[in-house]
């Protein structure tokens, strides 16, 4: 996408399809990004930079909230003590 333009109804649609290919692959292999390193071009190569910076962030917080709800919330200052 050129400049600050807003993406067409098709860049988007792009956009989306790179980012959701990219997600299953980092799923699918443990988050090893080096896997998936071709659909990372992909995906940053058809998205706008912000919405990269956004995606990346979002996804770190899914996982954050997945982890919590998988692993439970424990408080730093609980942990080493039983």
């Amino acid at each position: 996408a050129a400049g600050m333009a807003a993406p067409t109804m098709e860049e988007r649609k792009a956009c989306w399809g790179a980012r959701d290919e990219f997600w299953q692959c980092l799923d699918s292999h443990g988050d090893d990004a080096a896997k998936c390193e071709k659909l990372r071009r992909a995906f940053v190569s058809r998205c706008p930079q912000q919405w990269v910076k956004h995606f990346d962030k979002r996804r770190d917080f899914l996982k954050y909230k997945q982890k919590l709800e998988t692993e439970g919330y424990r408080p730093p200052e609980a942990a080493g003590k039983s």
